[in-house]
């Protein structure tokens, strides 16, 4: 809390897919995918970080990802994040290098369906409300 207090930004851990060596090799192999990363935002993380996903994922399918970190957050009272990566002309496996500390990842599986009937609904989701006294 002091150091975040003076410094600013997130005081969290993101787990960057693309950024680390380790992460990225389980994440080939299988080991973790885009939901389990989302499940461990729930506990030990600020959100999803640096996930390279197909290029032709649609918009409301993005959206839908963003709308559940952004839950995550709302519930838990923390601050959530996405960085993900639509590489275009890449399908899951492939693999997409992104260059210097970018790194590189291999494309990571997306639920297939669509979530435009929620998304398209509009509305927010609202900050967390701690107290209303001042």
């Amino acid at each position: 809390v002091f150091a975040s207090s003076s410094v600013g930004g997130l005081s969290g851990a993101f787990i960057p897919v693309s950024e680390d060596a380790a992460i990225a090799d389980a994440a080939s192999k299988g080991l973790l995918t885009l939901e389990k990363l989302e499940a461990m935002t729930c506990v030990c993380s600020v959100g999803l970080d640096m996930i390279a996903i197909p290029g032709d994922t649609p918009a409301d399918v993005i959206s839908a990802i963003i709308a559940d970190e952004s839950a995550i957050g709302m519930i838990n009272a923390k601050t959530t994040a996405v960085r993900l990566i639509p590489v275009p002309g890449k399908t899951v496996g492939e693999r997409a290098e992104f260059g210097g500390l970018l790194g590189g990842a291999d494309i990571m599986a997306v639920q297939k369906g669509s979530a435009a009937g929620f998304i398209n609904r509009g509305g927010r989701i609202p900050a967390p409300i701690h107290s209303f006294k001042n």
